[in-house]
C-alpha cells in the first residue's frame, strides 16, 4: 500500500476532529481528518429516535459557524445534529475521508512523527490528533452474563419502546441516558425498574433563565479542570418533552420502581444496595447547591428575573425510599428486558505510543501530551467544564492549533 505523508493527522470526524481542523487550515498547517465510518457516527447510530439535545438550540456553536434553528429555546433531534455537522464539514472545506480506519498508531523509528497504519495505507504525520471522544467501548458488567431468560442491551443500542420484548424493564444506571430511558419507556406504558447510583440533579430552567444560560452567566463552564472538585458524577439533564427537570420522586410518583445499586445476581434473583437514599440525598444537595449559587448571583448583581420559591419543593419520599427493595425477582416481576446505562470506557489499545496510563486513560495536560506532536481533544474536562460541549470544543482546537502552529514555525526555523 502506499505512504502518504501529512503535516497533522487527525483522527475522527465528530465535532471535535472537525474543529480542529478548521483552527489548523486558519493557521495555514496542512492537515486531513480519517473517520472510521461517517461524519457524526455516533449521533448516527448510537442514539435513540426520542432523543434530544441536552443544550438549548441557542447555546449551539462552532467556530464561525451558528445552528440555523426556528426556536432558540427548543432542544435539537439527533438527525438535526448530523445534518449540522455534516454541513459543518462542508463548510469548513476540510479533507474529511470516511471509512478510514486507523489500525495501529506508533512513533517513527528515526525521526520526529508518527506512523499510522490505516486500511487505506500508511500515513506519515509529524503531528496526531485523538479526536475519538471518550465514549468508545461499552461497559456492560458481567452479572448476568449467565442468564439467558432475559434480553439485554447497552443503551448505546436502545432505539425505542416497541424494539424491547414484552414486559417490565430494568434499567440500569441513573446517568442522564439511562434516567430519559427509564422516562420514555414510563411514557410508552411500561413497568420501569430503576437502579439509582450517585448523581447531580440540576434544574433545567431556573428563575427564568436555562441551565445552560447559568453555567455561563456564573462562569462555571469556564472552570478550569485543575479546579474540578472530587465529585464525578454527571448532571442529569434533559432535552426531551420540550424539557424539564428531572426528579426521581416524580418518576416514582408516576410509576418508576427505585432501586440501590445492584450487588450480585443469582439465576434470577438480583441483590440490591440499600443506598438509594444515600444516592437521592447526593442528588438533592447537588441540586439545592446551584439554587443557591444562583440566589446569591441574582442579589450581588441586582438581576431583575422572577423568583421561583416552587423549584425548592420536594415531592413526598416515595415508597422504595422508605423501605428499600433489596432483592428482586426477575421473572416474578415480569422483567422481559434490562439495559445497562452503566456508562463507556476508552479503547485506545491501537496507540503504541506512551500518552496512555495503565488503565488505557489519556495522559495530557489540556489536550498536550508529554510526546512532542501528540495531541487529544473532545474529552470531558479537557482543559475546562466546557471542553466536551459541543459549543466549548473550539476553545480547545484553537488552543492546540496554536500550539502546533508554534511549533511547525520552530522545526521550520
Amino acid at each position: 500500500m502506499r505512504t502518504e505523508f501529512i503535516d497533522t493527522l487527525i483522527i475522527g470526524g465528530g465535532q471535535a476532529g472537525l474543529a480542529m481542523s478548521h483552527m489548523l487550515s486558519q493557521r495555514g498547517c496542512p492537515n486531513i481528518v480519517v473517520e472510521r465510518h461517517r461524519i457524526a457516527e455516533r449521533w448516527r447510530t448510537e442514539r435513540w429516535e426520542g432523543l434530544r439535545f441536552q443544550f438549548p438550540n441557542w447555546s449551539i456553536q462552532l467556530p464561525d459557524f451558528p445552528f440555523a434553528h426556528s426556536d432558540p429555546n427548543a432542544f435539537a433531534t439527533s438527525d438535526e445534529i448530523v445534518k449540522y455537522l455534516t454541513a459543518y464539514a462542508t463548510f469548513i472545506r476540510t479533507s474529511v475521508r470516511c471509512g478510514v480506519n486507523v489500525q495501529s498508531l506508533r512513533r517513527r523509528d528515526s525521526s520526529i512523527g508518527f506512523v499510522a497504519e490505516t486500511s487505506e495505507g500508511r500515513i506519515e504525520a509529524t503531528n496526531v490528533v485523538v479526536a475519538t471522544g471518550p465514549y468508545q467501548r461499552p461497559i456492560i458488567p458481567t452479572l448476568l452474563s449467565n442468564n439467558s431468560t432475559v434480553f439485554q442491551m447497552h443503551a448505546n443500542h436502545y432505539r425505542r419502546p416497541g424494539q424491547l420484548p414484552s414486559g417490565a424493564v430494568l434499567v440500569i444506571g441513573s446517568g442522564a441516558s439511562g434516567v430519559q430511558i427509564a422516562e420514555e419507556l414510563l411514557r410508552a406504558g411500561r413497568q420501569v425498574y430503576l437502579s439509582v447510583g450517585r448523581h447531580r440533579r440540576m434544574p433545567r430552567r431556573y428563575r427564568g433563565r436555562d441551565l445552560i444560560w447559568w453555567l455561563s452567566a456564573l462562569r462555571l463552564d469556564q472552570t478550569p479542570v485543575e479546579k474540578r472538585g472530587p465529585d464525578r458524577s454527571l448532571p442529569l439533564i434533559t432535552g426531551a418533552y420540550g424539557g424539564h427537570t428531572l426528579d426521581f420522586r416524580q418518576l416514582a410518583a408516576q410509576g418508576v420502581r427505585l432501586l440501590g445499586h445492584l450487588r450480585a445476581a443469582q439465576d434470577d434473583w438480583l441483590d440490591f444496595v440499600p443506598d438509594l437514599a444515600a444516592s437521592l440525598a447526593h442528588g438533592d444537595a447537588a441540586y439545592a447547591g446551584f439554587l443557591d449559587l444562583v440566589d446569591a448571583h441574582v442579589e450581588r448583581n441586582r438581576l431583575n428575573v422572577p423568583h421561583e420559591p416552587s423549584a425548592r419543593a420536594n415531592s413526598p419520599d416515595p415508597g422504595d425510599l422508605i423501605e428499600p427493595l433489596q432483592a428482586l425477582n426477575l421473572r416474578a416481576a415480569g422483567i422481559g428486558s434490562v439495559i445497562w446505562a452503566t456508562g463507556y470506557g476508552f479503547d485506545l489499545r491501537w496507540i503504541d505510543v506512551p500518552v496512555l496510563d495503565a488503565r488505557g486513560q489519556p495522559l495530557h495536560r489540556h489536550g498536550i501530551t508529554n510526546v512532542p506532536g501528540m495531541y487529544f481533544i473532545g474529552l470531558q474536562w479537557l482543559s475546562k467544564m466546557i471542553s466536551s460541549f459541543l459549543s466549548g470544543v473550539g476553545d480547545d482546537a484553537r488552543q492546540l492549533a496554536d500550539h502546533i502552529a508554534g511549533r511547525r514555525n520552530r522545526v521550520a526555523a
